[in-house]
């Protein structure tokens, strides 16, 4: 739904500049560069300007500006997106509007186990208040440094935690909103229960900025764990991961708060690219497991539980080694590995990347049936499939065969795509787990979108940007 933009001249950019002040306006190519590429080197885009308001009024003025004027503007937080989803196209008509001076945390109410935050604080900033407050902000990503809050709800952010305490939808009460005509929805209600129509909420959280700005969140909180365990974990397949799954949900319950599935080519990528690595278990495994044990009350709890997890998994076969972290410091430099898993695969040349999801039990046919037939097609190819378990979700990367062409490769990533993603749908599944649509997949979007799902999108679309000024040709 691309907007029929006027040219953007520069009485019109002048109009922007006076919103935000000349410093914040920006317009020299090598200032603008940072937030025209995407973190994966896929996306790049051109763009006149680049605004960074300071306050929901400057948001607003913007928007009823670009409104009026129907010039189309990019919402962009900490750029971490992986779908295009906040890069601007190649006309250079588009404006980026960067949330990222938005960065007060507004209130922390202990009490009531909730934080207000604007839309511009980064992730670690929200964790780092709620540690402050003794309290804990689940969310928990490996590009938390950088993505901000209004990112994370704009693509309903996952990440590890999503196991017990859900994705970003489920981690917020409240929102504030610019709208397209730069009408400010204060919608900032802590309230558990508000059963009084629509839920104006959801409707903008997972959006990409299509229907309206975010700018400020109200996100639950919860109490602090005092006990905390980390295993690592060695099995031969992922069946067996997802049988190790089962014993441990079923012991350790809500307190299983992390299960993630990695293979042993990630655990050779991290040992070759990744600085101070080293393997966390003495002998090779095919298979690896992360999982935390979080619990209200004593280390010692936490504690028990994995050795119970351990004893059961060895007494049915599915553990073959494994190891539990004797400190903090331990269990930071394990997950360091997790975290560290999409970045290393750089070093081994051209990566063709999902982000899919199954039902659970059908993960380890998914691995299956979807390495052979990337395989088949690509001999050599190496499946790179990593990520949670726990709730479906894994990251099917496919690295290039050893000397081949990185390029070459990389032109195949439709044709890989499309064979991955059939397998996926075949299962039940979807194409975009938590990390969008944006531009890369918003034209695979009608395979798992019913026609009349894709049309009432379109509606809601036309009824909040009826001139379809935000953000243009995403998702949609």
């Amino acid at each position: 739904m691309d907007a029929p933009a006027l040219p953007i001249d520069d009485r019109l950019l002048d109009r922007f500049t006076a919103i935000v002040g000349d410093r914040h306006a920006l317009r020299d190519p090598q200032a603008v560069a940072p937030y025209l590429i995407e973190l994966r080197d896929k996306f790049f885009g051109r763009t006149a300007m680049v605004l960074r308001p300071g306050s929901v009024a400057e948001v607003a003025a913007i928007l009823a500006l670009a409104n009026e004027t129907r010039t189309p503007i990019v919402p962009q937080g900490g750029n971490t997106g992986l779908v295009g989803g906040q890069i601007p196209d190649q006309s250079g008509r588009e404006i980026v509007v960067s949330l990222s001076r938005l960065d007060r945390v507004r209130a922390v109410d202990a009490a009531g186990d909730t934080m207000t935050v604007d839309a511009g604080v980064t992730l670690a900033a929200a964790r780092a208040a709620a540690e402050a407050a003794d309290r804990l902000f689940p969310l928990s990503l490996a590009s938390e440094g950088t993505c901000e809050i209004g990112g994370n709800l704009s693509t309903n952010a996952g990440g590890t935690a999503v196991l017990v305490y859900g994705n970003a939808r489920e981690l917020c009460l409240g929102l504030e909103v610019v709208l397209a005509t730069g009408e400010v929805w204060d919608g900032l209600r802590r309230l558990r229960k508000d059963n009084t129509g629509y839920d104006l909420r959801d409707l903008f959280i997972g959006a990409e900025g299509t229907l309206g700005v975010i700018t400020a969140a109200v996100l639950k909180l919860f109490p602090k764990p005092r006990g905390m365990s980390t295993a690592f974990v060695g099995l031969h397949s992922p069946a067996a991961a997802l049988a190790l799954f089962r014993i441990a949900r079923r012991i350790a319950g809500s307190a299983l708060t992390a299960f993630e599935l990695f293979p042993r080519i990630g655990i050779d990528f991290l040992l070759r690219h990744l600085p101070g690595a080293r393997d966390p278990l003495l002998s090779r495994h095919d298979w690896y497991v992360l999982l935390d044990i979080s619990t209200l009350h004593a280390q010692a709890d936490a504690d028990r539980l994995i050795e119970t997890i351990f004893g059961e998994g060895f007494d049915e076969g599915l553990v073959q080694d494994g190891m539990r972290t004797e400190s903090v410091a331990q269990a930071e430099e394990v997950w360091r590995l997790r975290h560290a898993m999409s970045e290393v695969q750089r070093e081994e040349g051209g990566s063709i990347k999902h982000d899919v999801a199954v039902p659970v039990s059908a993960v380890p046919e998914l691995i299956e049936r979807a390495s052979a037939a990337v395989a088949a097609v690509i001999p050599g190819v190496r499946p790179v499939p990593f990520g949670h378990i726990g709730d479906g979700n894994i990251h099917f990367n496919f690295s290039q065969p050893v000397g081949a062409d990185k390029q070459a490769f990389l032109k195949r990533w439709n044709e890989v795509n499309a064979i991955v993603h059939g397998v996926v749908l075949e299962l039940g599944g979807t194409i975009s787990a938590e990390h969008g649509v944006g531009v890369m997949k918003r034209d695979i979007l009608k395979r798992v979108k019913s026609p009349i799902e894709i049309d009432m999108m379109r509606r809601l679309k036309r009824a909040f940007d009826p001139n379809g000024i935000l953000n243009p040709g995403k998702v949609l």
